[in-house]
């Protein structure tokens, strides 16, 4: 993984202090006092262009609809064909908390 380059006690503490948020208005302080609106805004947005493309959608509906660069679009598309799967499990289980 690319990311442990990174990896260390700060980072862990990142990661620690995401999970230890109880709910998505924790969530929306925490990022908001964290990140750039642009930074969060550039994350969702990663996450929705990977929802559309599991879904089947064409780069030119992805681009109009998210208004994601292609680059983002194709960056996005590597890391779901030959990245960790992490988009796949995360959709995955926003699609099965949706179902419950």
């Amino acid at each position: 993984m690319q990311i442990d380059k990174l990896r260390g006690k700060t980072l862990d503490q990142l990661f620690d202090a995401i999970l230890a948020l109880e709910n998505v208005e924790e969530c929306y302080r925490f990022f908001d006092d964290l990140a750039t609106m642009n930074e969060v805004q550039s994350l969702a947005q990663r996450l929705e262009v990977a929802r559309m493309l599991r879904e089947g959608y064409t780069y030119h509906k992805i681009e109009t609809e998210t208004g994601a660069s292609t680059a983002t679009i194709s960056r996005v598309k590597r890391s779901l064909n030959y990245g960790n799967d992490a988009y796949q499990m995360a959709l995955d289980r926003l699609a099965a908390q949706k179902s419950e």
